[in-house]
């Protein structure tokens, strides 16, 4: 088997993974497509020599604890990400090709406002920039930098590690994960969340979620020369002011985000945290030199019966939702959608037990047998989010039913080819966070359509909530320059 990897590897650029099961034959993907080498046969055996090889005893062990394990492998000289994991026939491995050597920013077509950044002695800086943008590159090259200068004799003797804040444990691994997909050594790494030790000794960088931290003492922040706050855009809170307020000795803070609401009162908050806001790039530019799939929208009006908009000339705000999301013919409606639509779907929900459970039993119990639907709410822990991001960017028909605040912000799915706003938002940061979900270039090339559903509940001259909340993200995909068509549907007209 190991004869067989070595030379693909080597000889095949265009590999972009490897899947190596114990029982079945060894398996590549090559431009989206999983080729199977019918005549290499994967044996429990080669998957331990790899894993023994590869990573020392503390990994070994916890693969043997856990049955899963994030690391990195290397073969024919070229590096590899490696995710072990255990199946009913023995050990399983995917390995990602990433580049052994980072290229420096002169190889890149960065903006001048990154090497004004660098330039800069000390300071407070907040870095926008939309997701693909790549932020967390970003992250990584700030952190390096500042590591850099401290082994050239730039050190304090005490403010000398590198604080990462994210909002969730799913981005503290999946930030860890890009971190070392990079170069950075995993034992230089520690990671912060569920009442994890807060003991950083031995790492020059920690990444925590803000919530695991923020009741700390000052003393235990002044051991930070930098902090970043990755999705700065909620450091309006007063839990994450503190933790900036604590973060006395950091000679430098960088806010990174890919949203902001555009209000004047939040930035200004986030330019007392961080300082000078500077844009890097916008969603349009990064779409026209083909960094980011191209997006289409689709907003889908539905106009419900007489009767009901009548009625609904008088009800509550919560009242109207309660009743859209509770709709057995609207959320009927959402579920062919799904089900009829060809690559990877992820259907966005505000409400779990309301909205999102009903809606998963019904898309999941009308599924052809064999396809991939999955539920995902805050209950659902990282590992389990990190292990259904992975199946869906290896699957072609997978179907995602996820609350908004658990996959709308920072969760990166490459293979995602279509989004249904499920629920009525007008949250700037919210629309365009979800809209980012599915912005990244697919295996395949093809672009990301996004379905908008919109409930016209509208009595005479009186708009219902709905309504209005979908005329807030017209206004959104205007401002974007996101291109977008009305399609108009007679809802409901049997009044119930």
């Amino acid at each position: 088997m190991f004869e067989k990897l070595e030379e693909l590897a080597k000889n095949n650029k265009k590999i972009s993974d490897f899947h190596i099961r114990s029982g079945s034959p060894l398996a590549y993907r090559q431009t989206g497509e999983i080729i199977m080498v019918k005549d290499v046969m994967v044996k429990p055996q080669d998957l331990i020599d790899m894993l023994t090889t590869n990573c020392n005893e503390h990994e070994t062990k916890k693969f043997q604890d856990t049955h899963e394990l994030d690391s990195a492998v290397t073969i024919s000289g070229l590096r590899f990400r490696a995710n072990f994991y255990k199946t009913l026939n023995g050990p399983a491995a995917v390995l990602r090709r990433v580049e052994s050597k980072i290229p420096d920013m002169g190889q890149f077509d960065l903006p001048d406002a990154l090497y004004d950044i660098i330039d800069m002695h000390k300071g407070l800086v907040l870095v926008t920039g939309p997701t693909g943008s790549g932020k967390s590159l970003i992250i990584h090259c700030l952190s390096s930098y500042w590591l850099e200068r401290l082994t050239t004799g730039y050190k304090y003797p005490k403010a000398s590690r590198v604080l990462i804040i994210v909002p969730t444990t799913s981005l503290v691994e999946q930030m860890y994960g890009d971190l070392v997909s990079y170069g950075k050594p995993e034992s230089a790494i520690h990671r912060i969340y569920s009442g994890k030790d807060k003991n950083c000794d031995g790492h020059s960088i920690v990444i925590s979620t803000w919530q695991s931290i923020y009741k700390l003492p000052k003393d235990w922040f002044s051991q930070f020369g930098m902090v970043i706050g990755d999705e700065c855009h909620g450091f309006k809170s007063k839990s994450l002011m503190s933790i900036m307020n604590k973060a006395s000795e950091a000679e430098y803070r960088f806010g990174t985000t890919g949203t902001l609401d555009g209000a004047l009162t939040h930035e200004l908050v986030l330019q007392g945290l961080f300082g000078k806001i500077y844009r890097v790039t916008t969603t349009k530019s990064l779409q026209d030199n083909d960094t980011l799939a191209q997006l289409e929208i689709k907003r889908i009006v539905l106009i419900y019966a007489e009767k009901v908009r009548k009625e609904f000339g008088k009800r509550t705000y919560q009242e109207e939702l309660d009743y859209i999301v509770s709709s057995e013919k609207r959320n009927g409606f959402i579920r062919n959608l799904a089900l009829d639509l060809k690559g990877n779907t992820l259907v966005l929900y505000n409400y779990v037990e309301k909205h999102g459970q009903p809606l998963f039993r019904s898309i999941q119990d009308a599924a052809e047998e064999g396809r991939k639907v999955f539920f995902v709410s805050g209950d659902v822990g990282a590992t389990d989010r990190e292990a259904i991001r992975g199946i869906v960017e290896r699957s072609k028909e997978a179907i995602v039913v996820a609350s908004l605040g658990t996959f709308s912000t920072g969760i990166n799915i490459k293979n995602l080819h279509n989004i249904i706003f499920a629920s009525p938002s007008k949250s700037q940061i919210r629309v365009l966070q979800s809209i980012g979900r599915g912005l990244r270039k697919s295996d395949d090339g093809s672009d990301t359509t996004l379905y908008d559903i919109i409930d016209d509940i509208s009595w005479k001259s009186r708009k219902n909530f709905a309504l209005l909340h979908a005329d807030e993200r017209e206004k959104i995909y205007k401002k974007e320059q996101f291109k977008y068509k009305n399609y108009t549907i007679g809802f409901n007209r049997d009044g119930h």
